[in-house]
């Protein structure tokens, strides 16, 4: 089986068997493309299953020596081990090569969080009587107080809006479905913006169920957020570097000081793993201290 063959059996089982979004999926093959790029370079009369521990290691210093960071670096290899696993699985190699390959040693590095007051500023700073305010008022309204990924908000569909109930449905990685509340403020600029602002919009077919669309009436793009929120960041005069994640670290961050325990914040922000959700409590002295206090049995 060479790499095309592998790829193309790879693919079919993230997205069938593994049930992964296309944002995943490519996410995975980035890592598979760098790998193939450096043995067609350095060897290439290998195929998937002839490559060997010796050639991977290879591959890591090559990584080092090009700047890529050890934290891509360990995603890289995660990818890369995945791949294998899938191989082992198909029969297509006899021996995981990834057994013995290390990654990187990383630190981890706490995210950056907004005030309260700082989103309010960016709130403030968009002008609601240029078309495309409304929506813009609504998107950093959801993202802030609904926590979500920039993929699931752009996804965000009207029929998985229950504003009655005060929920919206999100389906988030893997195709893992999760009820999130939303907050009055936000169904309130989400309303406004569906009246005001859709509502006049010429919707291209297949964009019919989607909430938040482009003057075109298509589905908003992930950079399009990105530029919406670094726009807004640079006319406020914000020294932070955000994104559209950094609403949800921001959210997380305000239920954790809030007295939310990390097992709801965890099923609010669909993380599979309770690790990925303690991160937070890190950025929360307080909640620390009084963890301590409260489960030590010498405080």
């Amino acid at each position: 089986m060479n790499w095309l063959e592998s790829k193309k059996g790879y693919e079919t089982f993230l997205r069938i068997e593994k049930s992964l979004s296309l944002n995943s999926v490519s996410a995975y093959f980035n890592d598979i493309n760098k790998l193939i790029l450096f043995i067609d370079v350095h060897y290439p009369d290998l195929t998937p299953s002839t490559v060997k521990l010796a050639q991977l290691r290879k591959f890591v210093e090559w990584m080092s020596q090009n700047g890529i960071s050890p934290r891509t670096q360990a995603r890289t290899i995660s990818g890369i081990k995945s791949f294998y696993k899938f191989l082992l699985i198909e029969e297509a190699v006899e021996n995981d090569p990834t057994t013995l390959l290390e990654s990187p040693r990383i630190g981890r590095k706490l995210p950056e969080v907004l005030t309260d007051d700082e989103i309010n500023r960016l709130i403030d700073a968009i002008n609601i009587s240029k078309a495309e305010g409304l929506r813009n008022k609504a998107i950093l309204e959801t993202l802030y107080s609904c926590g979500l990924r920039v993929s699931e908000l752009v996804d965000l569909k009207l029929s998985n809006l229950h504003f009655e109930q005060e929920f919206i449905r999100i389906a988030g990685k893997g195709e893992r479905e999760r009820l999130v509340p939303i907050s009055k403020k936000a169904i309130e600029d989400i309303k406004k913006y569906l009246i005001n602002s859709r509502k006049k919009l010429v919707i291209e077919k297949g964009n019919e169920n989607i909430v938040f669309l482009n003057r075109r009436g298509k589905k908003l793009s992930r950079v399009m957020i990105f530029t919406i929120i670094k726009n807004l960041a640079e006319k406020i005069k914000l020294e932070k570097n955000i994104s559209p994640h950094t609403f949800r670290h921001s959210f997380a961050s305000a239920l954790v000081q809030g007295g939310a325990d990390l097992r709801t914040v965890q099923e609010m922000l669909g993380h599979e793993s309770i690790l990925t959700t303690e991160i937070y409590a890190h950025l929360d002295k307080e909640y620390l201290k009084d963890t301590v206090n409260k489960f030590h049995p010498r405080s």
